[in-house]
């Protein structure tokens, strides 16, 4: 098999790789009967120079190869047909706006793989970015509260090396005691953890983040039994949260006549009882004056989030009274940041763990006919046709013809 390691084309440019040369190194002293060719790059976390270095051969014209590997969408004008891709189409929850490039791969029949659905057997995700945008959310989060509060100016994520950079950065400031609530226990908000645990803060745990106050910084971190509960007097039962979510409805404000950052790390279920709505955050004792919106839902289960950022201009304000968007050092604004592509911040880091999970995780069942059912669960396309998971996307294709 030979596999292609493909340059990203969209923009805003991502400099993310789903293999490292180490990572490639490593694969081919593992399968004999694989070979690695890399797509030239100028903007990607590992230059040319390195792969070439590390024996890997550099190839314009990947047309040869059997499976393309990228990780953002690629452009319909360079997919090339009869080819097997792995990307993150962003078409599964039938978004808009790649409904023409799902189009386009059926009719250069091509065998797409998207990340977000390679799975177990039990339906969990095996590879993500996840954690990265943890990381760099928790990270954003605290300087967005420095220049909200006009106490501090750090470096934005994306000028700094690595992990522990950022934690090395953050150690080098002094909090006030300020009190920083995390939302979400997955992925997401365990790499959030890992920032603020990192940069020394003290965690409490829920009922002493609520009833008492400190001389220094801490945080908690929650999950969906603290910020939602039954619209009947019931005690909160997780299992029936996940089945029947409108069952429930938001127990979040208690958290936020207290919290002065707050860091949404959380996967919101469709159906589920919004975090906080407009009509809260209008409320006199709703205290938070930075927002960190590491899931960014946009007009969902965080009211101030309205659009999405950039990581060239990260933040923005809401006025809650109004409802509207205004600069956020506005003294009535919620100061949002609301960044939608977190670990391009942090392209090795985020680069190096997920091609970690992708070799461990996709790479065994090219070999093996996919005794686990990984490529199958995860194959969207095939012979120019859904698959039959997929099935569920044909009235998203055929709309609007």
């Amino acid at each position: 098999m030979k596999l292609a390691i493909i340059k990203e084309r969209k923009s805003p440019p991502d400099r993310r790789v789903v293999f490292s040369p180490k990572a490639c190194q490593k694969l081919l002293k593992t399968y004999k009967d694989l070979s690695i060719c890399i797509e030239p790059s100028q903007i990607r976390a590992y230059t040319d120079g390195q792969y070439a270095k590390a024996g890997l051969k550099l190839q314009s014209d990947v047309s040869d190869c059997d499976v393309l590997l990228g990780v953002k969408e690629v452009p319909i004008e360079a997919l090339i047909p009869n080819k097997s891709y792995f990307f993150f189409s962003h078409t599964i929850k039938k978004q808009a706006y790649n409904r023409n490039l799902l189009r386009a791969v059926l009719d250069k029949n091509i065998t797409l793989y998207d990340h977000e659905v390679i799975t177990s057997e039990k339906g969990t995700r095996l590879v993500a970015f996840g954690r990265y945008a943890g990381i760099v959310g928790a990270y954003n989060a605290v300087r967005t509260y420095g220049l909200k509060s006009q106490t501090f100016d750090i470096p934005k994520a994306s000028e700094l090396h690595d992990k522990q950079a950022l934690i090395d950065t953050l150690k080098k400031i002094k909090l006030p005691a300020i009190k920083i609530l995390l939302t979400g226990k997955g992925r997401v908000g365990n790499g959030a953890f890992e920032i603020l645990n990192g940069m020394g803060l003290k965690q409490v745990d829920t009922q002493t983040f609520l009833t008492q106050n400190f001389d220094c910084a801490v945080f908690a971190q929650i999950d969906v039994e603290d910020y939602n509960k039954f619209k009947e007097d019931k005690i909160f039962n997780q299992d029936a949260f996940f089945k029947n979510p409108t069952d429930f409805k938001s127990n979040f404000m208690r958290f936020a006549k207290v919290t002065d950052v707050y860091i949404a790390g959380h996967f919101y279920a469709d159906g589920a009882p919004y975090i906080f709505t407009r009509e809260d955050a209008k409320q006199p004792d709703f205290n938070i004056s930075v927002v960190a919106d590491i899931s960014c839902d946009i007009d969902g289960p965080v009211a101030s989030t309205i659009r999405s950022t950039t990581i060239a201009d990260p933040i923005y304000g809401y006025d809650p009274q109004t409802e509207q968007e205004v600069g956020f050092l506005n003294p009535k604004a919620i100061a949002v940041m609301a960044v939608d592509n977190l670990p391009c911040e942090l392209p090795i880091d985020a680069s190096d763990g997920f091609g970690e999970m992708f070799a461990k995780h996709v790479m065994p069942a090219f070999f093996n006919h996919d005794a686990d059912g990984v490529l199958e669960r995860a194959r969207m396309t095939k012979n120019g046709k859904l698959t039959s998971k997929y099935n569920y996307l044909q009235d998203f294709l055929t709309a609007n013809q």
